[in-house]
Formats: C-alpha cells, sequence, structure tokens
C-alpha cells in the first residue's frame, strides 16, 4: 500500500512539474509575441523618409509624445503656438504634444539638423520629413514653403548629412541632443562653416566639400562623447 502510494505521489508530482513547464512556455510564447507586437506597432509609429536619399525616419502625424528636449524650438505662428524638434513640428494637446505638419509660411530660425539640399532652377530648397523649406533672408529665417515643381529631376542635389550616431553607454534622449547641439557648435567653431545657415555663393561642389570637412569634425566629437558614429 505504501509504495503504491509513493508511485502515486510520484507520479503525480511528475505530471505536476509537466503541465508548469509547459503553461511556463506558454506564457514565455506568449511573451515574445506580446513583444513582437509591441514593436510592430512601435514602428507603425514612425516613417521612413527616402526622398532625394534622405533616409531619415520621422515619427508620423498624429504621433503623441510626452515631453520635448530642451532644444525644442517654441514658434507662435497665426495664434497658435508650435513646437520644432529636429525636422519634426509639435503642438500642445493637453498635458502632451503631438506631431503634425507645420502651416505653410511658417518660419523656423534653423534648419534640421538632417536635411538635404534640393536645387530647383538655381533655388536651393532644404528637405526633411517630406518638408521643404527656403531661405527668407528678410525674416533671417526658414520659410516653410510648397514644394517645387519643375519638369524631370531637380538640376542638381546633395546629401547635406552622413552622421549616423549610436549611443553606447544608454544616453538618454536628451542627453543625445545635448550632445549633438554641443558637437554642433563644436564643429562649426572648428570648420567654419553652418550648415544650417544659407550657402554664400558657394557651387554644389563646393558645398559638398565643406559638409564632409563639418561631418569629420561632428564624427571626431561625438565619438568622444561615447558614441558609435558613421
Amino acid at each position: 500500500m505504501i509504495n503504491i502510494f509513493l508511485k502515486s505521489s510520484a507520479l503525480l508530482i511528475t505530471l505536476m512539474a509537466l503541465l508548469s513547464s509547459a503553461a511556463f512556455a506558454g506564457s514565455g510564447h506568449r511573451d515574445n509575441k506580446y513583444e513582437r507586437n509591441n514593436q510592430k506597432k512601435s514602428t507603425l509609429n514612425f516613417r521612413f523618409d527616402k526622398r532625394y536619399n534622405h533616409n531619415h525616419a520621422y515619427p508620423r502625424e498624429g504621433h503623441i509624445v510626452k515631453a520635448l528636449p530642451r532644444q525644442r524650438r517654441p514658434i507662435r505662428y497665426l495664434g497658435r503656438d508650435y513646437f520644432f524638434v529636429s525636422g519634426i513640428w509639435h503642438i500642445s494637446s493637453g498635458s502632451n504634444l503631438v506631431v503634425v505638419r507645420p502651416p505653410l509660411g511658417i518660419i523656423v530660425p534653423i534648419l534640421p539638423p538632417f536635411y538635404t539640399t534640393v536645387w530647383f532652377h538655381s533655388t536651393p530648397y532644404y528637405y526633411a520629413n517630406d518638408i521643404y523649406y527656403v531661405w527668407r533672408p528678410d525674416m533671417n529665417g526658414y520659410e516653410v514653403t510648397v514644394p517645387p515643381t519643375a519638369e524631370g529631376e531637380p538640376e542638381a542635389s546633395y546629401l547635406a548629412d552622413e552622421v549616423f550616431a549610436y549611443p553606447k553607454n544608454n544616453q538618454s534622449e536628451e542627453q543625445q541632443a545635448d550632445d549633438r547641439y554641443a558637437c554642433h557648435r563644436w564643429g562649426v567653431d572648428k570648420v567654419g562653416y553652418d550648415p544650417t545657415q544659407p550657402p554664400e555663393n558657394l557651387s554644389v561642389a563646393a558645398l559638398n566639400q565643406q559638409r564632409e570637412n563639418y561631418n569629420r569634425a561632428m564624427k571626431t566629437c561625438l565619438e568622444g562623447k561615447g558614441y558609435s558614429v558613421r
């Protein structure tokens, strides 16, 4: 009787262990599926801008964010406050901010850190995030404008930014923004060229060379601050 009881107990323990393992495996499978779904949802909140080989990702219109870095640019236009950060425009919505498309005619004092210069009939347009900017010397800033139209392809275009920095020390998004801005200022001082300011009678080839010098300075600075740069 004792042997039968012991055998039954052992069988019960084995069965419980098997069921527990199956439940754990099932739970792990569900967790992995949940993570994949979350990653997919996160990816769906962004779009990859490939026009003119711009090749940068931006949050879609309607994307909600909780807070913005200190480098945001508040701009009031037609009675409404907009916030400009790295080529992305926001408006307030309760305690949050929502990504929007900027209105035509709004002026921003600087260009996004990533932009592509596209030339139409000898006129430079600065492109980023499906938005075109033109320099307005009378306003000392860049105006959001309608897309230029021309037959065929633009006369010339060049990729204005080729610096991709990846944090190696788990730097926060705010710290990354601070570091990139500090390196931008350092690069401008070192090479004497500011890509966020209008070019002064330079050819496309000369602008490309200036940008390459600036990019090398940015790479050196960012690597010194703990980033992997390519």
